[in-house]
């Protein structure tokens, strides 16, 4: 619970880098630390806020940012996750141009890979930034020789991908199971997917569709798995973790813990 260096600041120090953080590039005598750097190029990467267009202009070549998405879908904060709550079957990375825009810019390039029926957000972001790194090397040599070139982004098919907020990881038992068993995948490893049995919070971080029906959100059955109904299908959990406890399989959890059948999850 205590913060530490990145990975970019850590070996930065090991060799001497300097490494400057201010707190916001909005102040004018941060802008124009960045303008000291005299940059070639800067590489924006899971920053998360605009960049005024002082700093765009700082470098020669300008700004150019990896982004977790196949623009113009996912514009924005967590297009991880959104592409997982989507249920979409691909997603990639692209090499952009800053602007003034939220993931506006012109696409120098993409890489496209598929969602697999197992990914959660942990094991698509690292594939995604590898994907990234190697990408945005060969960009950065193209700028560097001149013959990049960045395309304008389609104006069709543009979405959003929204913060993710407290209310989106709540399950909700009203709707289909594939939609759950997405939402646990779309926020695994961090901070999981929430359901509540009576007051209590439950975390769920594994869980898989299986046959079954019921009120929405009803204990069917106890065993290997915790078995809830949802709007359609149910939702076996696999492994959890109560409030105040470690994650667990919910065969451990059953056995502890006999919940009658027809409890209601919330």
């Amino acid at each position: 619970m205590r913060a530490s260096a990145s990975p970019v600041k850590t070996r930065a120090l090991e060799r001497q880098i300097e490494v400057y953080q201010p707190s916001t590039l909005r102040e004018p005598g941060a802008q124009a630390r960045v303008r000291e750097a005299a940059a070639d190029a800067m590489v924006v990467a899971a920053y998360g806020l605009l960049l005024p267009q002082p700093v765009l202009d700082a470098a020669r070549f300008g700004a150019l940012n990896i982004h977790a998405s196949l623009l113009p879908r996912w514009r924005g904060a967590a297009p991880i996750q959104r592409a997982l709550l989507a249920g979409d079957t691909q997603t990639g990375v692209s090499i952009m141009k800053m602007d003034a825009g939220l993931d506006t810019g012109p696409v120098f390039t993409e890489a496209r890979v598929p969602i697999a029926r197992d990914d959660d957000a942990g094991s698509l972001h690292d594939k995604l930034a590898e994907l990234g790194a190697n990408l945005l090397l060969g960009v950065l040599a193209d700028v560097a020789a001149g013959r990049a070139k960045a395309t304008p982004q389609s104006g069709d098919g543009i979405t959003y991908a929204h913060k993710i907020g407290k209310a989106d990881t709540r399950l909700n038992w009203e709707r289909p199971a594939n939609e759950l068993e997405r939402t646990v995948r779309a926020f695994r490893p961090a901070p999981g997917a929430v359901a509540r049995l009576g007051d209590e919070p439950l975390k769920i971080w594994r869980a898989r569709v299986v046959p079954g029906f019921g009120e929405p959100g009803a204990v069917l059955e106890q065993g290997d798995a915790l078995v809830v109904a949802c709007g359609a299908d149910a939702l076996a959990v696999d492994e959890l973790q109560p409030a105040g406890g470690r994650r667990m399989s919910a065969a451990d959890f059953n056995r502890g813990r006999r919940l009658p059948r027809g409890t209601r999850l919330q």
